[in-house]
């Protein structure tokens, strides 16, 4: 997951913990890059508005190198070329705040958790 909002990042990180989920964090899109990425049973969820590389232009970076993980994309209030743009890269765009089980529903259906 990647956010600027070391608040979100814990919480989520927690939620999903409990949920059987292995989180790794970063609050960055260049972090995000240098992670080791899994090539499968996995999902990546990235803020739109990062500081620097934004988490479409990671997303995009990713996509390019061969990463085909599932992916969403969090964030307030999106523009019409922010939409277009997760649309173009797979990756669903959930708003912010976000409230209830929606993003957890949308994590388990692309990526159950490890029995």
């Amino acid at each position: 997951m990647a956010d600027d909002d070391v608040a979100l990042c814990a919480a989520l990180k927690f939620a999903f913990e409990t949920e059987g989920y292995r989180v790794e964090t970063c609050g960055s899109g260049e972090a995000l890059l240098q992670l080791q990425l899994p090539r499968e049973r996995a999902c990546l969820i990235v803020d739109e508005r990062l500081p620097g590389l934004t988490g479409l232009d990671a997303l995009s970076q990713l996509r390019r190198r061969g990463v085909d993980l599932p992916a969403f994309v969090i964030t307030t209030n999106p523009s019409a070329s922010a939409r277009l743009a997760a649309e173009t890269l797979r990756a669903p765009i959930i708003e912010k705040p976000l409230l209830g089980d929606g993003l957890l529903d949308r994590i388990r259906g692309a990526c159950p958790p490890d029995a």
